[in-house]
């Protein structure tokens, strides 16, 4: 047990002589690896006459907005209790399927699409209303 603990004890020592913490060193490691595997297979890719995607589609940068501002709005989104906190934060969530919603009613000429987005607007849209009319005490005299 003495031996076990003076070996972990060098392996800190020398983690730390080494520029840190081992865990974030593991991290870094991984995060290299992963880098190196994902270059690896770009340059395959690239290599077999496909050249790679360069950067968002223009599909995913119509919708960048409405995901940024779903996103920002469900990480600020707070409430007291888990209740409170998720009714704030599904607000946020469909107020964003509202959003991407609009986008597609706005750029998409395939009527299914244009149904879906529809539906999805209406449906969220009377969800996001149910809950606003939510509140703790409401539900307290509902005998909830």
């Amino acid at each position: 047990m003495r031996a076990a603990l003076g070996v972990i004890a060098l392996v800190t020592l020398a983690a730390c002589d080494s520029g840190g913490d081992p865990v974030e060193q593991a991290l870094r490691e991984t995060a290299t690896a992963n880098h190196s595997a994902v270059t690896r297979e770009t340059a395959s890719v690239e290599h077999a006459g496909h050249a790679a995607p360069s950067g968002p589609s223009a599909g995913d940068r119509a919708f960048a907005a409405s995901e940024a501002a779903m996103h920002a709005g469900m990480a600020t989104a707070t409430g007291e209790t888990i209740d409170e906190a998720y009714i704030a934060k599904m607000i946020e969530h469909h107020r964003g399927a509202v959003a991407m919603a609009d986008v597609a009613l706005a750029q998409s000429t395939d009527p299914e699409i244009r149904r879906m987005a529809q539906a999805v607007k209406d449906t969220q849209t009377r969800e996001i209303a149910e809950m606003r009319a939510w509140t703790p005490a409401a539900q307290s005299a509902a005998g909830r």
